[in-house]
C-alpha cells in the first residue's frame, strides 16, 4: 500500500544562515540552527543531530522532525483494494488451510499476538492468503500527514513530532484509514527498509533530508516477508531490532533519527529451501503449517475457482462480497469486544504448566497463548475463554518454541497437543 509521508511542523532558530536561496526560494525548507557550543532541539531521539568532529568548528546543526512532504488529502484517499487496478483474491474464497487463516485472523483482532510464521510446500497459497487479508483489514485513526501513521491517542504509537505537539496541547488533525500491509522484498536494501538520510543536502541546502523507509510505512500495520527464510542476515538483524524495541533508529555519519515501528510481522516460506534463524523465529507469535491438498475433488475445486478469478476478477469478487462483508463485520466486532473477554486464572495456570513441562524458554509462549485464546473467544462472540479455545491455539503458539537444536525440524504440534491433554485432563 502507498505510504503516507508527512511534513514537519517544527521551526528551528538560526544565528547563521546556510544560504539565501535555501530560505527564500523553496517554501518547504525548514530552518537550520547554528549555535556555538549548543544543540537546538533537545534530546537526541527527538530529531537529527550532527555532532562536530575534532579540530572542527564548534557549531552544532540540528534538523528536527524531518519527513518528506505530502498533501494530507492524499492520505484520505488512501489505497482501497476494491478499486485497485490489481484485484485481490477474496479471503472467503480460499479453500481449506483453516489453520493458516485462523492464525491470520487472530493477529488482525489482536496485533499484540506478534505475527505469524507460515511454513509449507510451494504452491499451497501462502502468499495468496496473506495478500487476500487486505480486504478484511479494519480502519484505524491516524494523524493526518504523519509519515509514521501515529495514533492520536496512544503515545506508544506516536512519532516524536506528534507527541511533542500533543504535549503542547495542540489539536492534531485525525483521519480514518485502513491498516497498512507492506511487502518487504528479499532484495531490498537496508536504506530502503530503515529509511535514508541525505547528509549532503541537509548541509548544503538545509532541506528536509530524511526519507522514511518500509518500517515507517508498516508502523501500526502489517509487514509481510515472502520467503522469509531466504532473507539476508543484515535485514534479519534490522527486523529483530525493530521487533524487540518497537522503534527504528537510523544512524548515518553522526546523524540519528528514531521513529515508532510496531507492526504485525507475517512471514512465509518453504522449509525445504532453508530454515529460519531461531532468534527471528521466536519473534513470531504463532506458527502455521500448510500442507498440499490431497483430496482430488478439493483440488479440482481450487483449480476451477482460480480459473474463474483469472478470467474475470471483478465478477468473481462480487460472488463473495456477502461473505467478505460478514467476515469483516465479525472481525470488527471481535476487535471491539476483545478487552471485555475474560480468562480464568485456572486456565492461565494450566497454560503456564504446559509451557513449563515442554521446557519452553522464556515467557513469550505463555503470553501469546493467553492473547490468542482471548482473540479466538472474541472472534466466536464469547466473553469468556474456554479450554476448547486454548486447545485450538496452543499448538500454533508453542510448536516453534520447542526446538533446541537448529538441525531439528519444527515439531508438528503433536507433542504440544499430547501435553495439553495430559495437563487439562
Amino acid at each position: 500500500m502507498a505510504s503516507l509521508l508527512g511534513t514537519s511542523s517544527s521551526a528551528i532558530c538560526a544565528s547563521h544562515s546556510l544560504s539565501s536561496s535555501s530560505s527564500s526560494s523553496t517554501p518547504s525548507i525548514s530552518p537550520i540552527c547554528f549555535r556555538p557550543g549548543k544543540i537546538c532541539g533537545g534530546k537526541l531521539n527527538a530529531g537529527i543531530q550532527i555532532r562536530p568532529k575534532k579540530n572542527r568548528s564548534r557549531h552544532h546543526v540540528s534538523i528536527m522532525n524531518v519527513a518528506t512532504e505530502i498533501n494530507s488529502t492524499e492520505q484520505v484517499g488512501k489505497f482501497d483494494s476494491k478499486k485497485s487496478a490489481r484485484p485481490v483474491y477474496p479471503f472467503a474464497a480460499i479453500v481449506g488451510q483453516d489453520e493458516m487463516k485462523l492464525c491470520l485472523l487472530l493477529n488482525v483482532i489482536d496485533p499484540k499476538i506478534g505475527g505469524v510464521m507460515i511454513m509449507g510446500d510451494r504452491g499451497t497459497g501462502k502468499s495468496t492468503t496473506v495478500r487476500s487479508l487486505v480486504d478484511l483489514l479494519p480502519e484505524i485513526k491516524v494523524v493526518a500527514g504523519d509519515p509514521y501513521n501515529s495514533d492520536p491517542l496512544d503515545p506508544e504509537f506516536m512519532g516524536v513530532e506528534v507527541r511533542e505537539r500533543v504535549e503542547r496541547g495542540e489539536q492534531v488533525p485525525v483521519v480514518a484509514t485502513k491498516i497498512n500491509m507492506v511487502d518487504l522484498p528479499l532484495g531490498a536494501t537496508e536504506d530502503r527498509v530503515c529509511g535514508t538520510i541525505d547528509i549532503e543536502k541537509a548541509l548544503t541546502e538545509g532541506v528536509k533530508a530524511f526519507e522514511p523507509g518500509l518500517l515507517a510505512k508498516a508502523n501500526r500495520g502489517i509487514l509481510y516477508v515472502d520467503e522469509v527464510n531466504l532473507l539476508d542476515d543484515h535485514l534479519v538483524d534490522v527486523l529483530l531490532d525493530s521487533a524487540a524495541s518497537g522503534w527504528n533508529t537510523v544512524e548515518r555519519e553522526g546523524i540519528s533519527i528514531s521513529h515508532p515501528a510496531r507492526f504485525i510481522l507475517i512471514g512465509s516460506g518453504n522449509p525445504e529451501e532453508g530454515e529460519l534463524r531461531p532468534q527471528l523465529l521466536d519473534r513470531f507469535g504463532m506458527h502455521a503449517q500448510v500442507g498440499t491438498v490431497r483430496d482430488a475433488d478439493l483440488r479440482v475445486k481450487i483449480v476451477e475457482e482460480r480459473a474463474r478469478f483469472d478470467s474475470n476478477p471483478q465478477d468473481f469478487r462480487e460472488t463473495y462480497k456477502t461473505e467478505q462483508d460478514k467476515l469483516q463485520d465479525q472481525i470488527s466486532n471481535a476487535r471491539s469486544n476483545l478487552s471485555s473477554v475474560q480468562i480464568d486464572r485456572e486456565l492461565k495456570v494450566k497454560i503456564s504448566k504446559v509451557c513449563s513441562e515442554l521446557n519452553v524458554d522464556g515467557l513469550r509462549g505463555d503470553i501469546v497463548t493467553n492473547r490468542a485464546a482471548k482473540a479466538l473467544a472474541a472472534l466466536k462472540g464469547k466473553d469468556r475463554v474456554t479450554a476448547d479455545d486454548v486447545a485450538t491455539v496452543i499448538p500454533n503458539c508453542l510448536r516453534h518454541r520447542l526446538r533446541k537444536d537448529p538441525l531439528e525440524s519444527i515439531d508438528s504440534g503433536v507433542l504440544v497437543s499430547e501435553k495439553f491433554a495430559e495437563v487439562f485432563s
